[in-house]
């Protein structure tokens, strides 16, 4: 039987502390797929759809998303159910 890697790897810091940090920090892609419990495609055609919000590039290669942001999100997602 073959585990998923996502389920064995530790839990992000970010992830365990998400309701503590501030509105104007980042997140990476690991935690908001955490937040939403879905895939990366998933996440990237919520942002295509606008559904999440679109992320913020820090660097080339550093690509993170707005804690505020995300906040607003889900709890209109919330909302909706």
């Amino acid at each position: 039987m073959k585990l998923n890697l996502e389920l064995t790897q530790p839990i992000p810091e970010a992830l365990v502390n998400f309701e503590s940090l501030p509105n104007s920090s980042f997140i990476r892609l690991p935690v908001l797929k955490r937040l939403y419990g879905v895939s990366s495609a998933t996440i990237w055609r919520g942002v295509k759809n606008k559904t999440i919000p679109a992320p913020v590039k820090l660097s080339e290669r550093c690509t993170c998303w707005n804690v505020g942001q995300v906040r607003a999100a889900l709890a209109a997602k919330a909302m909706q159910l």
